[in-house]
């Protein structure tokens, strides 16, 4: 369901652009958008029970650049960065670089 967004933005010289969408009910199982990493502004909604069964869902795609989450517990958050097998692991942000720190 897109909650937000989801139409193409020609104006911006491409049919092929979308502003930013956000979707909700996502499946991991039988949508492209959980299992391909999408270079776009698109935010998938995903439910789960347990930290671990998102953990698990997680580590079992083949992409793997960068990992996002948020959380208000601490202990979580050191947990999830530690269990997320990805290139980074940013917990409560969106931006894990910048441009006056070494990367690469």
């Amino acid at each position: 369901k897109v909650l937000t967004g989801g139409k193409a933005l020609p104006e911006k010289g491409s049919s092929m652009f979308f502003g930013p969408t956000v979707l909700s009910n996502c499946s991991d199982r039988t949508m492209r958008v959980g299992t391909e990493e999408i270079f776009g502004p698109i935010a998938p909604l995903f439910q789960f029970d347990t930290e671990e069964e998102v953990i698990s869902r997680a580590n079992s795609t083949e992409a793997g650049l960068a990992a996002y989450f948020f959380s208000n517990n601490m202990q979580r958050c050191f947990r999830m960065s530690e269990a997320l097998e990805a290139g980074m692991v940013g917990c409560n942000t969106g931006v894990l670089s910048t441009e006056v720190a070494p990367f690469g």
